[in-house]
């Protein structure tokens, strides 16, 4: 029976995104976890739109962060920084009754194209998870270069050093709860 609720987020909205795919693993390597995989494909924030009433697919994902324990999110490089989608969905998150990331422990990752593994676009990430005063996890990152070339038909990542990594995070980011 699992003894934790872990939520993942991918900042990638691809059906064969790598993002989705380390999410994936790092939920495996977290383990006897009920895990969820929120759905980020949100309206884009408009004040208007808000006024009207926030989003039930934004309250949805408010509510699954409410309930996790823990959230594992990776997210892709794009033009040296998050997704346009992971940004839109913290800003959404910001307007949600209540801190729902405060005090939350939150593990950060990457897989992107170029041989950073998305390094710039974690650094983009942590500073926009500031003002949600989440519990970011520090050490230990997982950053993968190439990632195309780095996950085998099922998903599974390849390279024994990156799943190490992921393993590593994981039981941090378990240790933090």
């Amino acid at each position: 029976m699992p003894s934790h609720r872990l939520l993942g987020l991918s900042g990638s909205l691809r059906a064969a995104s790598e993002n989705t795919k380390l999410v994936h693993a790092a939920a495996r390597a977290f383990d006897a976890a009920e895990f969820t995989l929120g759905d980020i494909n949100l309206p884009l924030y408009d004040g208007d739109l808000e006024a009207a009433g926030i989003p039930a697919v934004v309250q949805t994902l408010a509510q699954q962060i409410r309930d996790a324990d823990a959230v594992v999110i990776s997210s892709p490089e794009y033009n040296k920084g998050i997704s346009g989608a992971m940004k839109n969905a913290l800003d959404w998150i910001s307007r949600v009754e209540g801190s729902v990331l405060a005090g939350k422990p939150v593990a950060v990752m990457s897989a992107a194209a170029g041989r950073s593994g998305g390094e710039t676009a974690q650094f983009m990430l942590r500073a926009c998870l500031v003002p949600h005063r989440a519990n970011v996890l520090v050490g230990n990152g997982v950053m993968v270069a190439g990632a195309a070339k780095e996950f085998d038909a099922d998903g599974n990542l390849i390279s024994a050093s990156y799943q190490k990594a992921v393993d590593n995070l994981m039981a941090d980011l378990r240790a933090a709860i």
